[in-house]
């Protein structure tokens, strides 16, 4: 099979709703002289063969080995346009942001997803701990900003590792974010996978938790759902809702922080209220929590589907990490540094 025809397949058996949520994840595949990754907004689950955007792996070489400035806005400029330089001619689409880790990465495909199974363990207080114990042969990586910061850090990591165990490392957990599988062959990076969650859920029923879906009731709020869009004219002029879960009381990966923002609104639906959520945050909320439900706000159906996926996206992860001693939220900065970076402006930007 044609190597692009495999990372389709690769891309949509892994842009399933149980992997990523949006346009989050991303793969690629990498011939001697060119990087193929996917474009920055674009879904795993639809992607075309066509929709891959091929780099000059040379150039992306020669910017991780380039000193750039340690000025967060000048340096993820830089990075862009360099990004933006190496694709090669005649092609177009934004690189994912990522694709300098896909290069440092030996296996020829690399698959970048967030299972809420895997999701359990990352965004545990116990996740190191209980990474080591049931994937000893994984590298685990303490929380580091997404974009240039990881990719740069993760080029000493990854020296680091295979210093250390003499081998190149093809499963990566990222905590507060996923996982990075690479392989030779997309059948490698499948059955990799498939034994990261067996095993993960095989430790979820040994600690009593169900593995099935969490059960919530679409629908039939309309009465707040009124009130929210009358409160909150055009930033809430569609909502999605529903009711029974528990939403997490901060951030837990970028993911969550990009489709439905670092805090959920908690209160009275009052207009005093919500304006001081805004004065408090910058911004008013996505996701609306009260006794009768959970509300996504947005400015389309789908951004407000959205918002309220990546909530119970959210609230699952939560349940998986009480198996490893609770959430283990992100921090203030971390958090703060998703809201205000412009990539992840320009991916949510691509929702309709």
């Amino acid at each position: 099979m044609d190597m692009l025809q495999e990372l389709t397949g690769l891309s949509h058996e892994f842009g399933a709703n149980s992997y990523v949520k949006g346009g989050g994840g991303n793969t690629s595949a990498k011939t001697e002289d060119t990087l193929w990754i996917k474009p920055s907004g674009t879904t795993l689950a639809k992607i075309k063969s066509t929709d891959f955007v091929p780099l000059e792996r040379k150039m992306i070489r020669d910017m991780l080995g380039s000193e750039i400035s340690n000025e967060a806005g000048k340096r993820e400029e830089i990075v862009k346009n360099a990004m933006a330089a190496s694709v090669r001619k005649g092609y177009s689409g934004r690189p994912s942001v990522e694709a300098p880790l896909h290069e440092l990465l030996a296996g020829k495909y690399v698959v970048h997803t967030h299972p809420e199974v895997v999701n359990g363990m990352t965004c545990s207080v116990r996740g190191r701990e209980i990474c080591a114990k049931l994937f000893p042969d994984a590298m685990w990586v303490p929380y580091i900003d997404p974009g240039y910061t990881l990719c740069s850090q993760m080029k000493q990591h990854l020296s680091d590792f295979k210093a250390a165990s003499k081998r190149d490392a093809s499963v990566i957990f990222l905590e507060n974010h996923g996982i990075f599988v690479s392989a030779d062959t997309a059948d490698q990076v499948r059955l990799l996978m498939q034994d990261i969650i067996s095993k993960l859920n095989a430790e979820y029923l040994k600690s009593g938790l169900s593995l099935e879906q969490q059960k919530t009731k679409a629908g039939g709020l309309v009465e707040e759902t009124a009130l929210i869009q009358s409160l909150l004219p055009g930033h809430a002029s569609h909502v999605a809702s529903v009711s029974g879960f528990e939403v997490p009381e901060g951030p837990l990966t970028p993911d969550h922080i990009v489709y439905s923002k670092s805090w959920p609104y908690r209160g009275a639906l009052t207009k005093a209220g919500l304006d001081e959520y805004k004065a408090k945050h910058g911004y008013y909320p996505q996701v609306v929590v009260t006794k009768s439900g959970v509300y996504g706000l947005g400015a389309s159906q789908t951004k407000a589907s959205l918002a309220l996926e990546l909530a119970m996206d959210g609230s699952a992860v939560q349940r998986y990490a009480s198996a490893f001693g609770g959430v283990q939220y992100m921090t203030d900065r971390a958090a703060k540094f998703i809201e205000n970076w412009e990539v992840e402006s320009y991916r949510q930007a691509q929702v309709a």
